[in-house]
């Protein structure tokens, strides 16, 4: 397929997935709907691609959710609507409703991330916001709910209690008061937001991978369930990768200390890095 709504950039191992429509404060309509299921298809199938990187074209949006304006996609969700309650469409904007991408994806917030655009920050296991970022479900004012996972990402981030208050009241809260409930992870000055992204992609690019994804698959499908539900699936992950050629080299460097993340000469204060 060919993009025009989004860029899929590639950096070594690591893909960036763009919103493209800055115009339109990266709404998403249709056309772009159908382009971001093909590129997530497209990270997900990938075995080059470790980590996904998303963000939004300009400094003013990361996303600003649906493009109220398109009566192509208005048609295409009431067209769609039985399929979508029945759990058959990826979702209403992209394929938010995909739980198993198991490889990490990072978001990085370069502007307002509202309504549908809040809903695909939550869909990243990590969130980097420029100082200039803000975050609401700016749809309650126009009487359409959340259907791109936030009723269920977002209080498993921040809470139920504050998640409430954001999902209800439809405020918008500023990339410091993110930070301050746990929405976003780091705060980082305006601009910057896709560097910093990419730093620590490329930090998470230098680990073995294996280990990574079926962590994040036991804490993805086991959280909210009983405790020994999960502990089940914890340990049908770690077989998954306990056994794998990554964990016989990983051993090799724990016995002789070559660890990835050690650098000569680097301060071992330096976060990321094994201690001595």
């Amino acid at each position: 397929m060919r993009y025009t709504a989004i860029e899929y950039e590639r950096i070594d191992h690591i893909r960036i997935i763009r919103f493209n429509r800055p115009e339109r404060r990266n709404c998403i309509d249709l056309r772009t709907h159908h382009e971001l299921v093909d590129a997530w298809t497209r990270f997900k199938e990938d075995e080059d691609a470790y980590v996904a990187v998303l963000t939004g074209a300009g400094s003013k949006a990361f996303c600003a959710g649906g493009d109220l304006k398109s009566d192509e996609l208005h048609e295409y969700l009431r067209a769609n609507a039985a399929r979508h309650e029945a759990g058959e469409m990826p979702g209403a904007l992209g394929p938010s409703r995909w739980t198993d991408i198991y490889k990490p994806i990072i978001a990085a917030v370069n502007g307002a991330a509202y309504a549908g655009g809040l809903e695909w920050a939550c869909f990243a296991d990590i969130r980097i916001a420029d100082e200039h970022a803000s975050f609401g479900v700016t749809c309650r004012r126009w009487n359409i709910g959340l259907a791109d996972g936030g009723t269920q990402r977002l209080p498993r981030i921040v809470g139920m209690g504050r998640a409430m208050e954001l999902i209800i009241t439809g405020r918008v809260i500023d990339a410091r008061e993110a930070l301050a409930i746990g929405l976003v992870n780091e705060v980082v000055p305006s601009g910057t937001c896709v560097d910093r992204a990419l730093e620590l992609a490329h930090f998470i690019c230098e680990l073995p991978q294996p280990a990574i994804r079926t962590d994040k698959e036991a804490a993805v499908r086991g959280y909210g369930r009983p405790l020994e539900e999960g502990l089940l699936i914890e340990a049908r992950a770690f077989n998954k990768s306990i056994f794998d050629p990554a964990t016989i080299e990983g051993l090799r460097r724990f016995r002789e200390r070559d660890h990835p993340d050690r650098r000569p000469g680097e301060d071992p204060a330096t976060p990321g890095l094994v201690r001595d």
